[in-house]
């Protein structure tokens, strides 16, 4: 249901212009962001992109960690880069260059 929700909200925002949407393009990169193909980047990426630790673990008796980059200071060429190549840990998203767009504009929102 909140999927359903969630594209019904995408398809609008896409046909009408921001100042005759009751949802703003901040609005809709936000709720991208949260769950772009039902797995958030906020999830490992951090609130606004700041990066964390996701796991840490033991691999032959050594203490390991799995972590993330900080994201949200990324060039928009390397960003765009980085959701369309194959990583070893992160999920490949196939999003549009409008979302891509979207969600690096709302990484470099002011707070």
């Amino acid at each position: 249901m909140r999927l359903a929700i969630f594209v019904l909200l995408v398809c609008i925002t896409m046909q009408a212009k921001e100042k005759d949407s009751f949802i703003t393009e901040k609005e809709y990169a936000e709720h991208l962001y949260k769950n772009p193909r039902g797995i958030g980047c906020n999830k490992c990426h951090g609130k606004k992109g700041e990066g964390m630790v996701i796991s840490t673990y033991k691999d032959k008796g050594v203490t390991k960690t799995l972590s993330t980059t900080e994201i949200n200071s990324l060039e928009y060429k390397a960003f765009k880069a980085a959701l369309e190549e194959k990583r070893s840990v992160m999920p490949k998203y196939f999003l549009t260059s409008k979302e891509i767009k979207a969600l690096y504009n709302y990484l470099h929102y002011k707070k």
